[in-house]
């Protein structure tokens, strides 16, 4: 059975009951009756604002100049939605674009989206024809160079790679031990015209924690390799390096190209110094609408368990998002703002919904359903971050707005009126030493 053929499979009888086919969230395609006089975007949205993006890269570019940025798009841009993010990243000034799979850089190129582009996570199964055919750089760390070279062959095109190596964190990347053996291979391949070597790259593992040193003996590591692909003849037009923190506070590692995912999205790398301190604007607003009000008594359980009591006479509202929209379980406490008061969540956080404790708050609760439920935004008027989710869920900023799922449908702010033409690749200088 082809991929994508699954829905039309002839099930046995015995399974039809618990068969479910090609479910489509209305919400996420603008499918719903117009009779209905409702727009689901309003009933719960992630309110991504472009304007801010663009900002965002142009700050980034400002601190790597005259090293080029390329703007990170994996994960649906950190679940902000690739296509416009991409569009808005190219258009403030990014050179690049980067991915961390082939299907996500083809998506890209679907939508008519031509800027240089690279993908670097692969496995056997990975499509290296269609990111050939498509002009799509391909990440190599070793084991991937014979299919790339045969996907060439049948493409009957040059590929482009970019040869990665690992520096210390452990993960994708030619060993020190192997890279001599894998530039000298790709230099073969490279004088029989079957692939160009466009790149050189590592990955910083603790960039974000400017007090260690293992990025500078990375950085040594790095600079190392480069010699050794140099010797071997080696003539890159990028190398890479920096993440968003070094980008930020380590200018010896930009080389020529930097690859900023997070700060593009405006959010903060480093604890303790916010986004604002940065120069950065968040980019993603989650929101929804108080779905109920009532009062309730003191002793009131709330939520599976009934691990939470009202201490007395108590309003509670009910916020129609939950796990299934990508609010972490965990994240009891986290805030919400209602009304221009910010309130933790309490009792668990369900699949769809949670509460917050408005207190003994009398008439009041009647004019709150319908109210707007921020959980999390720009922080700029005081209101609630991700970083204040991150801290409820023990995790990272990364993860609150990258696990907000597609149940949540994406509305854009700030787009361009009318631009939707291919980007142009543009013009990619050669390097310069840092």
């Amino acid at each position: 059975m082809a991929a994508g053929d699954w829905s039309r499979h002839d099930y046995p009888a015995l399974t039809a009951r618990t068969r479910i086919t090609n479910v489509t969230y209305p919400v996420t395609t603008g499918d719903f009756s117009a009779a209905s006089g409702a727009d689901p975007l309003y009933e719960r949205s992630a309110v991504i604002d472009l304007d801010a993006i663009r900002h965002n890269v142009r700050r980034l570019a400002d601190a790597a100049s005259p090293a080029k940025v390329m703007a990170v798009v994996k994960a649906d841009a950190y679940g902000h939605g690739a296509v416009p993010v991409a569009r808005a990243a190219l258009e403030a000034g990014a050179s690049w674009l980067g991915v961390a799979h082939i299907s996500e850089a083809l998506a890209l190129r679907t939508a008519g989206i031509d800027a240089p582009l690279l993908a670097w996570l692969h496995t056997t199964e990975s499509n290296f024809g269609a990111a050939v055919a498509a002009g799509v750089d391909i990440g190599c760390s070793g084991w991937e160079l014979d299919r790339i070279v045969a996907a060439a062959r049948e493409q009957e095109r040059p590929a482009r790679i970019h040869l990665k190596v690992d520096t210390g964190l452990g993960r994708n990347g030619a060993t020190i031990e192997s890279w001599d053996q894998l530039v000298g291979e790709a230099m073969e391949y490279q004088d029989q015209g079957i692939l160009r070597v466009v790149g050189i790259f590592s990955h910083l593992s603790v960039a974000d924690e400017p007090q260690r040193p293992e990025t500078d003996q990375q950085l040594a590591a790095f600079r190392e390799v480069l010699a050794v692909a140099e010797d071997a003849g080696v003539d890159p037009e990028v190398r890479h390096l920096a993440n968003t923190p070094a980008t930020l506070s380590r200018p010896d590692t930009h080389f020529d190209l930097v690859r900023v995912g997070l700060g593009i999205y405006g959010l903060s790398p480093f604890e303790g110094q916010t986004s604002a301190e940065l120069g950065l604007r968040p980019a993603m607003t989650l929101r929804t609408l108080v779905s109920q009000c009532k009062d309730v008594p003191a002793g009131q359980g709330v939520s599976y368990g009934l691990r939470y009591h009202t201490r007395g006479p108590s309003t509670l509202a009910l916020i129609p998002m939950g796990y299934a929209d990508g609010v972490p379980r965990v994240a009891t406490g986290g805030p919400v703002r209602v009304a221009g008061k910010t309130y933790p969540i309490v009792g668990r956080i369900a699949m769809d919904q949670m509460v917050v404790d408005l207190g003994n708050i009398g008439p009041a609760a009647a004019g709150l359903l319908g109210a707007e439920a921020e959980l999390f935004g720009s922080g700029s008027d005081g209101g609630p971050t991700a970083d204040d989710w991150a801290r409820a869920a023990g995790t990272n900023n990364y993860e609150i707005v990258t696990r907000i799922s597609p149940r949540v449908p994406r509305r854009f702010i700030n787009e361009p009126f009318v631009n939707k033409s291919p980007v142009k690749k543009p013009t990619v200088n050669k390097r310069a030493t840092p």
